[in-house]
């Protein structure tokens, strides 16, 4: 498994990606999605040589979330990409992580399946297959 990205909740993406691009010169590089199963609007922005970053605001439904992102918002989670999501998902619960969210389908993925789970020291990891990120943005 390898980091795939580090996701950051905010109260509203325009201004996310306005903020992450004046500040640390990360470009959005895929279109706004909605993940309704997971109830947030989606962004990936990317920089050279650099880890990808998500950007994800809550949507109607989503009060956790909503609470987190008036209290600040912030660091939400930590991606890794593996080789299956179930499998991984069954090796970390193995391993003492608790499944937060079985595996489901991640609109952000083009549907590929997506799970979360809770690590020590309160980290939320998110397990993807797949390098596919709907709504890519052509330069």
């Amino acid at each position: 498994m390898n980091i795939d990205h580090i996701c950051f909740a905010v109260k509203n993406l325009p201004e996310g990606i306005a903020y992450w691009d004046r500040v640390f010169g990360y470009k959005q590089m895929t279109e706004i999605v909605i993940n309704s199963l997971q109830k947030v609007k989606v962004t990936f922005l990317k920089k050279e040589n650099s880890i990808t970053i998500k950007l994800i605001e809550p949507v109607e439904g989503n009060q956790s979330l909503t609470n987190f992102v008036n209290k600040g918002g912030g660091f939400h989670h930590l991606c890794f990409k593996c080789d299956d999501v179930n499998e991984n998902l069954k090796e970390l619960r193995d391993k003492g992580l608790l499944t937060l969210v079985p595996p489901q389908k991640g609109e952000a993925f083009n549907n590929h399946d997506i799970a979360f789970l809770l690590a020590k020291y309160g980290i939320n990891i998110e397990l993807i297959d797949t390098d596919e990120k709907a709504g890519i943005i052509l330069h």
